[in-house]
């Protein structure tokens, strides 16, 4: 019975110690911004920049990583008007919504943050 009560003691403080990391590490819409911004900016350059359509011409398929890299403060600007944040003390959900003009398409993203980290679970073109 005693290794019973010690076993729940000592779950009940592994549980607790996980909840308190979980709080401190629960990234905040900053990090969030940043991580999007990352990850949309590297996702133009990888594969919208490739499939550039040829009636725009070369001139933006040469010059479009640049363009996005030029453009990048206002991506993260966008991100941040368009991100909505849940936050669960443990962990967040973002929601961001991206309207784009073309030939960019539009993109709704859902992502959870926790431990410092960011998992997107949703991704849906449109």
């Amino acid at each position: 019975m005693e290794a019973l009560q010690l076993a729940n003691a000592v779950g009940g403080v592994a549980l607790a110690g996980l909840g308190v990391l979980m709080i401190v590490t629960n990234p905040g819409q900053n990090d969030y911004e940043h991580y999007a911004t990352d990850t949309l900016t590297e996702y133009l350059k990888q594969e919208v920049c490739l499939q550039a359509p040829q009636q725009l011409g070369d001139f933006l398929r040469s010059y479009c990583k640049t363009l996005v890299d030029t453009g990048r403060p206002q991506i993260e600007q966008i991100i941040a008007k368009e991100t909505i944040r849940r936050n669960y003390l443990l962990f967040s959900v973002y929601e961001t919504q991206l309207s784009l003009p073309f030939p960019i398409p539009s993109y709704e993203f859902g992502t959870i943050g926790a431990l410092q980290k960011f998992y997107t679970y949703e991704i849906q073109e449109f």
